[in-house]
This record gives structure tokens, sequence and C-alpha cells, in this order.
């Protein structure tokens, strides 16, 4: 009979255990997604500046190109964009 009464009071233990257990587990699991969610709209973002920035800097470039100062200071920069313009028209030219 007393063997009874332990074995009733390991499992009464035990269920307690799991059951808290269960809880934590779920509460861990439910930070990790919201972390991950907040790291996905994160990367996003940083993904949509880096498009922003990179037009920019495109944008920058071809104005500083296109200026004379920069012009006369390098004119083999301005000598290459000029030469594949007029490569890409005669390719163009040349498929039709």
């Amino acid at each position: 009979m007393e063997t009874l009464i332990k074995a009733d009071i390991f499992f009464f233990i035990s269920s307690i255990a799991t059951v808290v257990l269960s809880v934590f587990l779920s509460l861990v699991l439910y930070y990790f997604i919201k972390a991950g969610r907040n790291l996905y709209l994160l990367t996003e973002q940083l993904q949509n500046r880096f498009q922003d920035s990179e037009e920019f800097v495109l944008e920058l470039r071809e104005r500083l190109e296109s200026n004379p100062l920069f012009q006369f200071f390098f004119p083999l920069v301005y000598k290459r964009k000029k030469m594949k313009k007029e490569e890409t028209k005669e390719t163009d030219q040349s498929d039709q």
C-alpha cells in the first residue's frame, strides 16, 4: 500500500513538472518566433534602404561624371563612358 502512495506522489509530481515544462517551452518558442519575425522585418527594411542608397550613389556618379570640371581632370573616365555608349548604339543598330 505504501508503494502505491509513493507511485501516486511520483506521477503527480511528474505531471506537474511536465505541464510546467510545456508552458515554459511554449513561451520560449513564442519569443523565438517573435524575434524571428522582427529579424525578418529588419532585414527587409535594410534591403530597401540599400536599394535606395544604391540608386542615390548611381545618380551621384552620373551627375559627377557629367560635370565639366570632373571631365577636365579625369578625361579617361568620360571617354570610356562615351565609348560604351557608342558600342551599345552600334550593337543596337546591327541587331536591327
